[in-house]
């Protein structure tokens, strides 16, 4: 009975910690034009605060290692929670463009290195249950980004935007609280490898490149959509507050479908059906924002949402039906994901570019059309055959 409840505590703290990993990002969306014109500041500068994060997780997850080697497990991830909810306050005490820079960065680094820590304690804890937990984990991630892009706008009406980016460092301190008091102990990382060394190493196959530059640009459309859809919904004819209701839309839709599209693979177990069916309502929701009146708004987020909530778990699960062995899936996802990161980052940022040299969210809308392009062609890539093992 004992263990089940420290089993219980340990879930319950994942989910917390979890949740921190994504409102210091998604809180940037609904104030982007806000910051932006109190800052004097332009489109390019100001999408930097969501593409430097982005850039650190896909950089800096081989950090892990050290600071599980210096720290241990639960010592590592305290510290690094703490530092997420001292510097997102930290936005509120200087509220400057350098600062938020900076903080961005370091709320970055501490995400990319919590990111494979929770991985490896899910695994020595839960090895029969490692795909709940992960759901869990994503669930979390999930609720964290929705709370943050639905309330911020919110706060900032009650507070000033200042306040409204600030307030989502208090979340690190329920974390925190109830992290210290996990008891179970946990493997090293350096017992459960985070780049196991594959039978075949991921950098010279051509299907994990396919895999990488799919997860990448999911990951481009994700982001850029959390950066610019409020923006877009703004410069339609929609306030803050209503801009920031599109986007809890969006990502409630976006959850139910993290949660949903694994359990329909149970019924319906084709990939390649779900992801066409996926950049189908994508397409459509698109084609809507560049289109349709300000009124259609509200289905295209929904559609949207569809399409980012199938898309990530079944990128997720592209290295895990290539491979048979644990090491092998470390090794392919490690490349995956750093690398699908580092592209995701530059995105958000090249779109802020092109609206300072144009002026007009036709040319965002465009891109993310051509994101949804992209992932069909590499979709059709991945849904061939591989000719021989170590190609």
């Amino acid at each position: 009975m004992q263990k089940k409840s420290a089993l219980g505590i340990m879930v319950l703290a994942i989910l917390f910690v979890s949740v921190n990993l994504r409102p210091a990002i998604s809180s940037i969306g609904p104030l982007l034009d806000t910051i932006r014109a109190d800052l004097s500041l332009s489109s390019s500068e100001v999408s930097l605060l969501t593409s430097v994060p982005v850039f650190c997780m896909g950089l800096f997850a081989p950090l892990a290692v050290v600071f599980n080697k210096k720290l241990g497990l639960k010592n590592s991830i305290a510290i690094l929670v703490a530092a997420i909810g001292l510097f997102t306050l930290l936005r509120g005490i200087l509220p400057t463009y350098p600062v938020l820079l900076i903080s961005a960065f370091f709320i970055g680094l501490s995400i990319a290195i919590i990111s494979p820590l929770l991985s490896a304690m899910i695994k020595r804890n839960f090895p029969t249950r490692t795909a709940s937990l992960i759901g869990v984990y994503s669930f979390g991630m999930g609720l964290g980004a929705t709370l943050a892009a639905g309330l911020t706008g919110v706060f900032y009406s009650v507070a000033g935007w200042p306040i409204a980016l600030a307030s989502w460092g208090l979340l690190a301190i329920a974390a925190i609280l109830l992290w210290l008091r996990v008891k179970e102990p946990v493997a090293e990382v350096s017992e459960l490898p985070l780049e196991g060394a594959a039978s075949v190493s991921p950098w010279k196959n051509r299907r994990a490149w396919y895999m990488l530059l799919f997860f990448g640009f999911q990951s481009a459309l994700f982001f850029s959509v959390i950066t610019w859809l409020a923006p877009i919904a703004i410069e339609k004819g929609m306030s803050i507050l209503v801009a920031g209701a599109v986007l809890t839309v969006m990502s409630t839709v976006q959850i139910a479908c993290n949660l949903s599209i694994p359990l329909l693979l149970e019924r319906w177990p084709s990939r390649h059906l779900w992801i066409m069916v996926s950049l189908g309502f994508g397409a459509a929701g698109v084609l809507l924002l560049m289109f349709a009146d300000m009124i259609f708004i509200w289905p295209a987020a929904i559609c949207i949402g569809i399409t980012l909530g199938g898309l990530f778990p079944l990128a997720l699960l592209m290295p895990l039906d290539e491979n048979k062995t644990a090491d092998d899936v470390n090794s392919w996802s490690s490349m995956i994901q750093s690398g699908g990161y580092i592209i995701s980052a530059l995105t958000p940022f090249t779109i802020g570019l092109f609206y300072d040299r144009f002026q007009n969210h036709m040319i965002s809308l465009s891109l993310f059309l051509g994101f949804i392009a992209i992932l069909t062609v590499f979709a059709f890539l991945l849904n061939k055959k591989p000719e021989s093992a170590g190609e």
